[in-house]
């Protein structure tokens, strides 16, 4: 990953020295002339920016997670293209925007096609990296738009979404998700004060044997509200977790056995080694919810407040002192203007409620 950035920034410096030498793209629109002011960003950059902001592209899906949620019109560009699956729950017109890649993760950012469109601004949230003062001055020289960090951690993103409110003048939605966020925090504390917590474990993967290892990023949550059994010597920072087998399975045996969407959670009941499982000779195990994102953090985004709501449901039921389907419905209004029958809910949910029959 450090060579990765590395190579990342080469390549960006390699396009802002072209650019100086070619002259200016005349490709890009201008910017029409108005006020600006300044802004602090969470790295403690001072930027110029306009004094109203229309256009803004995303830095990548995280950030593209969090302006879908408070400025969706705003949006001029997206980090990666949206699914079939997955485009039910965004505005339609998402589908024709330009994809320009992310700086971080895939660390493909096409910084020419981003100056071409010519946004105000782009957008970085998330937690930042060591260099991310560095990083986003990269990105800015690269593309001759300003570009600003606003971090947003587990406990820091009603925040977040407050200086989102202030900068993108959407107040008003803000403050919506800031409470709504703090609120799911608050149950999430109170089931974790009240309860003990259930040995878990999160397999993906196609046959299953990769885990999310306990103290990463991806598992924050997990950690969080449960005793997350795969501790491994060097927990992988991706995604796609730590490869494992099923022996050390069967030594760790949890209680509860979380599966990735499209994993194994079908056919682990008919095998005799997964079998061997408490978690499913006793049927609880789950399969994580998935529209338009891993409700458990695929991306680790605002995404993990829904994955907060559901495990509380089905660890610990008598704590949960909440409706699923309602506080669902809620967060499918608030975070992607999308309205969520109870039919769809159902579906949404059919193998994450409780093991095949």
């Amino acid at each position: 990953m450090k060579y990765r950035r590395l190579f990342v920034r080469i390549v960006l410096f390699l396009f802002v020295s072209f650019t100086i030498h070619a002259g200016p793209r005349k490709e890009a629109p201008a910017q029409p002339p108005g006020e600006t002011r300044l802004f602090t960003d969470s790295a403690g950059r001072q930027v110029e920016l306009p004094q109203t902001i229309s256009r803004i592209v995303p830095s990548g899906s995280l950030a593209q997670m969090f302006l879908l949620a408070i400025a969706p019109d705003k949006i001029c560009a997206v980090s990666s293209a949206y699914g079939r699956d997955e485009a039910e729950f965004v505005p339609p017109y998402f589908a024709d925007l330009p994809v320009v890649g992310q700086f971080y993760g895939a660390a493909n950012l096409n910084p020419e096609e981003i100056a071409r469109i010519g946004p105000d601004v782009v957008i970085d949230i998330g937690e930042p990296k060591d260099t991310i003062a560095q990083d986003m001055d990269a990105i800015a020289a690269s593309v001759g738009i300003p570009t600003i960090h606003i971090t947003a951690s587990l406990q820091t993103t009603p925040q977040a979404f407050r200086t989102l409110g202030k900068l993108l003048d959407r107040e008003d939605q803000g403050e919506a998700l800031a409470r709504f966020c703090e609120k799911t925090l608050s149950s999430a504390e109170e089931i974790v004060r009240q309860a003990d917590k259930k040995s878990v474990i999160y397999c993906l993967g196609k046959a299953g044997l990769n885990v999310l290892a306990k103290g990463t990023f991806h598992t924050e949550v997990l950690d969080w509200m449960a005793d997350n059994r795969a501790v491994v010597d060097n927990p992988a920072s991706r995604g796609s977790g730590n490869e494992t087998n099923l022996e050390q399975l069967l030594l760790w045996d949890p209680e509860v056995i979380l599966f990735g969407p499209g994993s194994v959670y079908d056919s682990v009941a008919q095998d005799p080694t997964w079998g061997q499982l408490r978690a499913v000779q006793n049927r609880a195990y789950y399969e994580v919810p998935l529209g338009p994102y891993n409700w458990m953090g695929g991306p680790p985004s605002i995404n993990r407040y829904l994955g907060m709501l559901w495990l509380g449901t089905i660890l610990y039921p008598e704590y949960a002192a909440y409706d699923l389907y309602r506080e669902t419905a809620t967060y499918y209004r608030l975070f992607y203007s999308y309205e969520l029958s109870r039919e769809r809910f159902d579906r949404l949910t059919a193998r994450s409620l409780s093991a095949p029959r």
